[in-house]
């Protein structure tokens, strides 16, 4: 795995934090100490699946595909960063479809061409992100249309997006084997057959017991610096004159979502493209339709409500990224140039994002 050597700064984090060093130095630390665990984490998820069968496996892959961000905004939640969380929601969905999801087609396609992908596949989570962006839209123009508190609404519609997340689901898990997205597993096992290899940032064998226990020692170093993380956040935003959103797009979103970069990358130089489309578009639907639904309901435990009224231009730079993601994956093909474009928008949107003022 290409990111182990980041480790090293666990312990770096921890000592600066300790000697209350400049936050900026502390949340650089903390964040690519946050890198490896991310994929440590989905590495033991992908041994425990294989274990437990390709349904069980199957449903435990999704349950925790997303727990880094998760496990990253219930502590930024903690600290009162409600802004900041309901950013990197935004920053995810449009990491994935605009910097992953782009980043992959433009490495596969300056290597391969022409790289064919299922389009089926692409457009059910295409389907789930319009769904789920009118999640984002209703809350908005209620707030917009009445004086009435938008969390009531808010917590009714997280209900409604986890359920139509389980349902999709199920509708998976249960549909013939030849209409089922192919898990990264799968596609080891039928490329090791062809006598392929795949990248590297898949798990090594290791047993069960293992991998529980590694995912055990991981979800706890995550806490610990996704607290470290987050305490330096806003300092350091603040150091840098960025905006809440901007740090919540940008600074947060993308640190724990690199891991998931790299592997799209790594599939789509290896000519797998359906596993490099199922990695940034699932990750985008399970932002969601289960992450921030999830971070709404628990958000009063933590004494910070959270709603889903996010900013106009959060819910028109949703809305752009699900819309191009989706006209670049109906046909089946990618190329460099496709790629180029989503990076192109990701760029303009976030030069967008920086200068935004903080009100809006």
């Amino acid at each position: 795995m290409r990111l182990n050597y980041f480790l090293v700064f666990l312990p770096i984090a921890l000592a600066l934090r300790w000697f209350e060093a400049d936050p900026l130095l502390i949340f650089v630390a903390s964040a690519l100490a946050v890198m490896p665990l991310s994929e440590q984490m989905g590495d033991a998820t992908e041994v425990l699946a294989r274990y437990l069968g390709p349904t069980k496996g199957s449903l435990l892959n999704a349950s925790l595909n997303n727990a880094p961000e998760i496990i990253i905004a219930l502590f930024a939640l903690k600290n009162g960063l409600v802004d900041v969380v309901k950013a990197s929601l935004t920053g995810s969905i449009m990491g994935n479809l605009l910097f992953g999801l782009g980043l992959a087609m433009l490495t596969g396609g300056l290597k391969h061409r022409i790289q064919n992908f299922d389009p089926k596949g692409a457009g059910m989570n295409g389907n789930l992100l319009t769904l789920a962006s009118f999640g984002l839209i209703i809350p908005a123009v209620f707030h917009a249309g009445t004086d009435a508190v938008s969390w009531e609404i808010s917590q009714e519609i997280s209900v409604v997006l986890l359920l139509v997340y389980l349902a999709s689901l199920v509708f998976v898990l249960l549909a013939p084997k030849t209409t089922q997205p192919t898990t990264l597993g799968e596609a080891r096992d039928e490329d090791e057959a062809r006598g392929n290899k795949l990248p590297q940032s898949l798990p090594q064998a290791r047993g069960w017991k293992g991998a529980l226990g590694l995912l055990a020692a991981v979800t706890l170093g995550l806490a610990i610096m996704s607290e470290v993380m987050t305490d330096a956040l806003e300092p350091t935003a603040v150091k840098l004159g960025l905006t809440p959103v901007f740090a919540g797009i940008i600074l947060l979103a993308m640190v724990s979502n690199i891991p998931q970069f790299f592997n799209a990358v790594s599939f789509a130089r290896a000519n797998q493209m359906d596993l490099a489309i199922g990695v940034t578009l699932g990750a985008s639907t399970q932002v969601a339709l289960l992450v921030a639904p999830l971070l709404v309901l628990c958000s009063p435990l933590l004494g910070h409500p959270m709603d889903l009224q996010f900013t106009q231009f959060e819910i028109v730079a949703v809305a752009l990224a699900v819309f191009v993601a989706r006209i670049l994956t109906t046909d089946g093909q990618s190329n460099w140039l496709e790629g180029l474009m989503l990076l192109a928008v990701y760029l303009m949107l976030g030069f967008a994002f920086y200068v935004l003022p903080a009100a809006v």
